[in-house]
């Protein structure tokens, strides 16, 4: 359930309340009974849980090598990819 951040305009007496989303607005302060306005505030972060997200999304895909034998012999300079003409 989001938070919402409210204001009295009579006493300035600010305060949070955890509401549904389709919950209407609060119209009024629980300390003098004035009219209160809904703030709009910096929210909270998103949060994402279980195991696909970040794996099938974002996450940086292995390189391949530009030399089939690079991983044999790192020091390989008769390679087509590492030529320069």
């Amino acid at each position: 359930m989001p938070t919402y951040e409210y204001e009295c305009q009579k006493c300035k007496h600010d305060f949070e309340a955890f509401q549904s989303i389709t919950a209407k607005a609060l119209t009024q302060c629980p300390k003098c009974k004035g009219e209160v306005h809904r703030l709009i505030s910096k929210g909270g972060g998103i949060i994402f849980k279980g195991s696909g997200f970040y794996h099938t999304d974002y996450k940086n895909k292995k390189k391949k090598d530009s030399c089939p034998g690079e991983k044999k012999n790192p020091g390989c300079d008769s390679c087509p990819a590492k030529k320069k003409d």
